[in-house]
């Protein structure tokens, strides 16, 4: 999971996203639908405030809608804790490998 949090966000909009990731049925059943909530398989969440990126004034992304460090860092470890995710490290630059399995990518608001 890839995390962003923008300016304004609360405790609040942590416990939906949690609870919504949680019980999103994305997994393939045993018939190949998208069917199955998470379970027991396991999540890591990074934190990504570039995914607050707003494009829409020009070719150079802003990130004034993302959440200070301040703020964005206690909400990160309320979902992980949550969510029972491994974390990266809040605000490192880290280099991550990721697979995609199938054409699906979802993006979640609370």
């Amino acid at each position: 999971m890839l995390l962003g949090v923008a300016e304004g966000d609360t405790a609040t909009e942590a416990e939906k996203i949690s609870r919504k990731l949680l019980r999103l049925r994305i997994f393939p059943d045993s018939e190949g639908r998208m069917s199955e909530a998470l379970g027991d398989r396991e999540i890591l969440c990074v934190s990504q405030f570039t995914l607050l990126g707003d494009t829409s004034k020009g070719n150079r992304p802003s990130f004034v809608s993302a959440a200070s460090p301040d703020l964005a860092e206690p909400l990160y470890l309320d979902v992980c804790e949550r969510t029972g995710a491994a974390r990266g490290v809040f605000g490192a630059d880290m280099e991550i490998e990721m697979t995609g399995d199938g054409p699906v990518t979802v993006l979640l608001e609370a």
